[in-house]
């Protein structure tokens, strides 16, 4: 027989021994014919071929049926020998459709045979259906089956690494996505260990760790697995395996592996990193070098983190003191708000003066003063939770209510504190809110312990003050008043009343009191003693003040086109003498409505003047020298020392209502006699205000007050009403000249 006749394959089969051979790897080569002999003789024909290292594993079919559910059960499946006829005409064919289509399992390699060439055209076949080969088996030999299986088996595996690479890379794709966006380390490190176990196909168990520029130990900075709760943990007391590993790859600077594992090293800008992945089998070539792939954004996800926390402590912490500040604070209590839970207390502290220790010490001696005190706390109180530094001379912190003492804590506080060379008593004002007022938002939280502080500032209260409801509700009430004060005056809805005041002499008029009205929706008028405290707290004030000096100015100059020159007094409150060039202002306006200086008097209190009585001395004297007048208001009222007044550049003092009004009867008139005694010696004139009674004004007279203005005489008055008090009143003194007139000439 010829060479071409004994390699043959079905005509002559060859007669040697099967050889085996233990391998570990192997192709899965599924047959498929109804003719069982045509199995036995395939096996034969490419029993001992091995292929890079793998040999052959047979699985059988005897229909198109049985090899769909063969291929359902087994992805493995790498070669097809395929037989068309069998069951029916094209049930081979029928199969390699089922098989791409409904399977769509487009790895495996397929060769058809067929014993009735001329049944379905080779071309054809080729053409229409997804094959390796297409062959009768007449003309299979052993070396062209051989052949045909191994380059079906070369397809075969080219086909899975491009599917492998082009999964992998979607793979690398996805997660770089996923990690780069994370700003949580423990989270990151999480991700970061489940796509590499999916790059390598392994188990998703191990850990991320880092040693830091300068430390001699590894951290942990996350994990996964049985490693998930070893976070911030140093990786001495986790794993020495892991540990040996991991220094391993930081002396060599080179990934390790080993049977179990495999260890990457990240470079990192500002640290060294490490990952320790436990692996069950040694990573392939092409798995290793897309895990370097993704590496690369791991990298940059841990650089970014490191950046965040940067930027999350400048967001969250205070610089000066490294505690949490006032953003932080309210973004984390809002944990503590539990309906019914009572546990807790919000402790929120403000130091009194500090704002004099940093101008009269400099900044650097406050900056050791702030830091001293988060010191003591922390001392104090270990076990404070969220100690925060929430304004620029404001800390506050949660801690449990069976922790804390009240009177203890003021105990503490009350101890001098060291700042640079100099021992500083300092004094704070206590706000306590407890955990069952704590609202649902960490910034409405922080609302009511302020309520509560400021009310401790408001009474001077050193001992503390705990919120309450009703705080709340007198809060809202001020807010609402504030709101509609501020809504009124931008739309001049406030007015200026006027009230006479009058010589006791000859009840001549010499001026009047510019008094502020702020009319409500119903017809009625609030109460300045309401609604003045609250414009200076809103700082609504200044402006207010300086809206009636010019209504006072305007009123004042259109009195003069009637004939009347007279002085219009105005009150000055305490934050308007605080602005900057108050006696600058006052003269600009002046100028403005071309209005004498004489003819505006201003009036003080005696809060006014002792609140910074240098400042206020000095500016009383620029106004003196523009020739306004100044007035005491309420003198007596404001229990101060007298040894100011000597200081002052005043006109006259204004004996307040309180001295006046019981007047004869009830009051002996003491205070209001020292009043008039006091001005006749320092050369000021005294004007008493809220005379109702013709025996209130003979008692005064008869003291030697000078002046007066009541109900007695005038009501306050809006500008219509003051023209026609004036003009009724010229009218009166005019019959009286003609009536004495006509005496004298009698």
């Amino acid at each position: 027989m010829s060479s071409e006749q004994s390699d043959f394959l079905f005509l002559a089969p060859d007669s040697e021994e099967e050889i085996t051979q233990e391998l570990s790897d192997f192709w899965d080569v599924l047959i498929v014919d109804d003719d069982p002999e045509i199995h036995s003789v395939t096996k034969l024909a490419l029993s001992g071929v091995e292929f890079w290292g793998a040999g052959l594993r047979f699985h059988d079919a005897y229909s198109g049926s049985e090899a769909i559910e063969i291929l359902k059960n087994n992805n493995t499946i790498s070669v097809i020998f395929l037989d068309v006829v069998m069951e029916s005409d094209d049930a081979g064919l029928q199969v390699v459709k089922r098989v791409r289509e409904e399977l769509n399992n487009q790895h495996v390699r397929i060769i058809l045979r067929t014993g009735q060439a001329g049944n379905t055209p080779e071309e054809k076949v080729i053409r229409e259906y997804d094959i390796n080969d297409y062959k009768t088996k007449t003309e299979l030999t052993r070396s062209k089956l051989v052949t045909s299986l191994i380059t079906a088996i070369r397809s075969y595996e080219q086909v899975c690494q491009l599917e492998y690479q082009s999964d992998a890379m979607n793979t690398i794709v996805s997660a770089s996505k996923s990690i780069l966006g994370l700003t949580d380390i423990k989270v990151l490190c999480k991700e970061i260990i489940k796509h590499l176990g999916i790059i390598l196909e392994c188990q998703q168990v191990g850990l991320v760790c880092s040693k830091l520029d300068g430390d001699n130990f590894i951290q942990v900075l996350g994990g996964s697995g049985h490693y998930e709760s070893y976070f911030g943990e140093k990786l001495v007391n986790v794993d020495s395996i892991a540990l040996e590993q991991v220094e391993q790859c930081f002396e060599s600077a080179q990934h390790c592996q080993t049977d179990s594992s495999v260890t990457f090293i990240v470079k990192s800008k500002h640290r060294q990193a490490a990952i320790y992945l436990e692996c069950e089998h040694k990573p392939s070539d092409a798995q290793l070098q897309f895990a370097e792939i993704f590496l690369t954004n791991v990298s940059v996800a841990l650089d970014n983190v490191r950046l965040f926390v940067k930027l999350r402590d400048a967001a969250y912490k205070d610089v000066l003191t490294g505690i949490s500040n006032r953003t932080n604070f309210i973004e984390r209590v809002v944990r503590y708000q539990k309906p019914h839970v009572n546990d807790y207390v919000f402790v929120l502290i403000d130091v009194i003066g500090f704002a004099d220790i940093n101008n009269g010490l400099g900044q650097e001696i406050g900056n050791h003063l702030l830091i001293e005190i988060v010191k003591r706390l922390k001392d104090a109180y270990p076990d404070a939770k969220l100690l925060s530094r929430i304004g620029a001379d404001v800390f506050g912190f949660i801690i449990r209510q069976t922790e804390f003492d009240l009177e203890q804590f003021n105990d503490v506080l009350s101890v001098p504190f060291s700042a640079g060379e100099h021992i500083l008593p300092v004094d704070f004002r206590i706000g306590l809110c407890q955990q069952q007022d704590f609202q649902s938002t960490g910034l409405d939280t922080l609302k009511v312990a302020y309520i509560a502080l400021n009310q401790a500032k408001k009474l001077k209260c050193k001992e503390g003050i705990y919120y309450d409801i009703d705080m709340q509700d007198k809060m809202a009430w001020r807010l609402g008043i504030i709101r509609q004060l501020r809504h009124d005056f931008a739309r001049q809805k406030l007015q200026v009343w006027y009230q006479p005041q009058l010589s006791l002499d000859n009840l001549s008029l010499i001026g009047c009191e510019a008094l502020l009205r702020w009319p409500s929706e119903d017809g009625s008028f609030i109460s300045p003693a309401v609604f003045v405290p609250l414009a200076e707290d809103a700082g609504l004030i200044v402006d207010i003040g300086q809206w009636v000096l010019e209504q006072a100015c305007q009123q004042q100059k259109r009195l003069e086109a009637l004939g009347e020159e007279i002085c219009i007094a105005v009150n000055v409150s305490v934050p308007q003498f605080k602005v900057k060039g108050y006696a600058t202002t006052v003269k600009n306006t002046l100028q403005k409505y071309d209005v004498k200086p004489c003819n505006i008097e201003l009036e003080v209190t005696e809060s006014v003047v002792m609140d910074e009585l240098e400042t206020v001395i000095n500016t009383l004297k620029e106004l003196k020298e523009l020739g306004v007048e100044v007035a005491i208001d309420d003198f007596g009222t404001g229990f101060s020392s007298l040894s100011y007044l000597q200081s002052l550049p005043l006109d006259r003092l204004k004996i307040d209502r309180a001295f006046v009004k019981d007047l004869p009867d009830n009051d002996t008139g003491a205070i209001a006699a020292l009043v008039v005694s006091l001005g006749a010696k320092l050369g000021l004139k005294t004007i008493a205000e809220g005379v109702e009674t013709q025996q209130q004004a003979e008692f005064l007279k008869n003291l030697g007050c000078d002046e007066v203005q009541g109900f007695m005489y005038a009501k306050p008055m809006p500008e219509h009403e003051l023209l026609e008090f004036i003009k009724e009143r010229n009218k009166k003194l005019n019959i009286n000249r003609l009536y004495s007139r006509r005496d004298i000439s009698r």
